[in-house]
């Protein structure tokens, strides 16, 4: 079975990562050129760290990087059994995409969202076949993380859920089946995670570093303030207000200013270098 992936950012690197290692062939798709060279590069890298820890052998390792085929040329979906798209959250951006493949893919491809927070009812429904569409939202870092939410549209099939979820087993990791709400599951939960942890800050009751430190002694592997700067503090922003959105402006989902602020100042996190935290060093 042939992979399609759309989007070299960090979550479409993963996403073609943990299929390529699970011998998949994967066409892993993007605009820029150069996004495709650095995806190349970052999945080399943590293939490479994965060796040196004794994760996988070097020989597997090798192999999954030559499974990997990267593109501009969107045509190239047409040899895909099974695409997933995970360019930036925006409704506008994620249509037009669906639009076209769904006239360049064949009636049996399913074609899914890796959407964080986007309705997948209404992401399908400028495909001719909303059945075979649905959400499949994995999680930062893909190839350490084993939970993948599966998303059932209005019109999904129970046939494409089924083979949504034997892809993810595959893949060695753990379906969960959500409905189509807004968050889904993890993202509403964590709302209020980051919510919450932004309200203590603000009313100084503790710092960033405190409340990480707070959690992770708590069990949880990263602190909020840490989290939002692996994921993107601009991607969490996104999320956060289409949430609060879809949630008629319920005000335990409402963004919060310290967010906007840091997105404004173009401090995202780990990507940019400075975030809640300095990566400088």
């Amino acid at each position: 079975m042939t992979i399609g992936v759309i989007g070299a950012g960090t979550m479409g690197g993963g996403i073609a990562q943990s299929a390529a290692v699970s011998g998949f062939d994967v066409i892993l798709n993007d605009v820029a050129g150069e996004l495709l060279t650095r995806a190349q590069l970052a999945i080399a890298q943590d293939l490479q760290r994965s060796v040196d820890k004794g994760r996988i052998d070097k020989a597997d390792a090798d192999s999954a990087l030559t499974r990997i085929h990267t593109t501009t040329d969107l045509e190239s979906m047409r040899s895909a059994n099974f695409v997933i798209e995970a360019v930036i959250e925006r409704l506008d951006v994620k249509h037009r995409l669906f639009a076209e493949l769904d006239s360049i893919c064949t009636p049996e491809t399913i074609l899914a969202s890796n959407t964080s927070s986007l309705s997948i009812t209404e992401l399908g429904s400028v495909t001719r076949f909303p059945h075979r569409f649905l959400g499949i939202h994995f999680f930062n870092p893909v190839s350490r993380m084993k939970l993948v939410e599966i998303i059932r549209g209005h019109r999904t099939s129970q046939e494409t859920l089924d083979k949504a979820a034997s892809f993810v087993h595959l893949l060695g990791k753990e379906p969960v089946i959500a409905k189509d709400t807004p968050g889904f599951i993890v993202n509403r939960v964590a709302r209020n995670f980051y919510g919450e942890a932004f309200r203590i800050v603000d009313e100084s009751t503790a710092t960033y570093e405190q409340v990480d430190k707070i959690m992770r002694a708590g069990g949880f592997p990263m602190g909020p303030f840490e989290l939002m700067d692996l994921i993107g503090i601009d991607i969490n922003l996104a999320v956060t207000e289409s949430v609060y959105e879809q949630f008629f402006h319920e005000a335990r989902f409402k963004p919060h200013l310290i967010q906007k602020k840091m997105v404004q100042a173009r401090m995202l996190g780990r990507k940019t270098k400075r975030g809640f935290y300095d990566y400088n060093t």
